[in-house]
């Protein structure tokens, strides 16, 4: 009877969790058009963004939130990929190659790049890992910016412009498409192409977590020397997800030059290389629920804050600060409410919120004893 009652649970789990899986995607398949009729076209192309910066995310995801090492240059990986698509699939070269081929050797070549830069930098941890990867960021944005002299290679600060958009079967992403008596705009076909590969990156990354792979990212960033005794090739295990994690850059940005159609330099500031950072932190470093929710929240809370202007017209009849200031701010001062109030992020994984509360039991102790030794 026992054995009939968990197989009876079994199957209703199992019919839960797949009636859940349709709602879900229902919602995501209806989501431009219900946000395109709600909000407007401007915020269809905001929900790309969303997808963009989850995919990034996820990448950076592997190399901080799994392995621990501190990256601060990580828009140098997205900047490899977009300006790979860029140059092959632009005028600029006179190259118009496919995207199916461009777009996974933008993703190569980022994990080359990933290679090199955790080559020399296996002996660094903490701060002095952060220093070199922020350095590598700035070098390699510094070369995009200069290499158009003495031979115009990435065409300097103004950029790779006339890129060629995403095509299937001579159909081209960016023009509508008319189905059933429906058209479908190209900021909204986007959004599927993003759709599925952002799903693609997700399961990904969900197999390498549960994966011995995964376990031993996990073990080098509890206690690399414990990790190493134990058996674990280090150097082997960290170059791998520096690649890993600069493939899933480079391929966002293979998209991002197509989604755009002109990339420049100033697209990759270290700023962007924080905000993605803020992304883990926020949303629940290592967690990839966690992960996904701070890319949602920090794409669309900045957007949405945009409108104070507004609100201050509708409250006081004029605008007393400049928007973008008082949108920064509230930005700011939004970080820094919920690192006071969760500092494991908004979904933390349970390994993270187990330490974290076992650090405050320890330290409330030993306050407790220091206030009790000092009485």
């Amino acid at each position: 009877m026992n054995v009939f009652a968990r197989w009876q649970a079994w199957r209703h789990d199992r019919r839960a969790a797949l009636v859940a899986m349709i709602a879900i995607g229902l919602v995501l398949a209806s989501a431009p058009f219900l946000v395109g009729a709600g909000l407007g076209h401007s915020w269809v192309r905001i929900l790309d963004f969303v997808l963009l910066y989850i995919m990034l995310a996820l990448g950076l995801n592997i190399v901080v939130g799994y392995a621990g090492l501190l990256d601060l240059g990580y828009i140098a990986f997205y900047a490899v990929g977009a300006y790979v698509y860029a140059l092959l699939s632009s005028p600029h070269f006179g190259l118009h190659l496919p995207f199916w081929i461009v777009l996974p050797l933008g993703a190569l070549v980022a994990a080359m790049f990933g290679v090199l830069l955790g080559a020399p930098t296996l002996r660094l941890r903490g701060d002095y890992l952060a220093i070199v990867t922020l350095g590598f960021g700035e070098i390699i944005r510094i070369f995009l910016n200069n290499l158009n002299a003495p031979v115009n290679i990435t065409n300097g600060p103004q950029g790779v412009n006339l890129i060629d958009p995403i095509g299937i079967g001579g159909f081209t992403l960016n023009k509508s498409l008319s189905l059933f008596g429906v058209t479908i705009p190209g900021t909204y076909l986007y959004y599927y192409l993003f759709l599925v590969l952002a799903l693609a990156v997700i399961f990904v990354s969900l197999r390498l977590q549960d994966s011995r792979i995964g376990r031993a990212w996990v073990a080098i960033r509890e206690d690399e020397v414990a990790a190493a005794a134990m058996g674990i090739n280090t150097r082997n295990v960290k170059l791998l997800a520096f690649a890993m994690g600069a493939s899933f850059g480079g391929l966002s940005g293979g998209l991002y030059a197509s989604f755009q159609g002109f990339v420049s330099p100033e697209s990759f500031t270290l700023l962007e290389s924080i905000i993605i950072l803020c992304m883990l932190v926020l949303g629940g470093m290592g967690n990839i629920p966690g992960v996904i929710l701070g890319a949602i929240l920090l794409t669309v809370l900045p957007e949405s804050l945009r409108y104070l202007g507004e609100l201050q017209k509708l409250l006081f009849g004029r605008v007393l600060a400049d928007p973008n200031d008082l949108r920064l701010l509230v930005f700011g001062l939004a970080l820094v409410l919920i690192m006071l109030f969760r500092p494991a992020g908004l979904l933390p994984s349970k390994r993270r919120a187990r330490e974290l509360g076992a650090q405050n039991v320890v330290l409330a102790q030993e306050q407790s004893t220091l206030y009790d030794s000092q009485r």
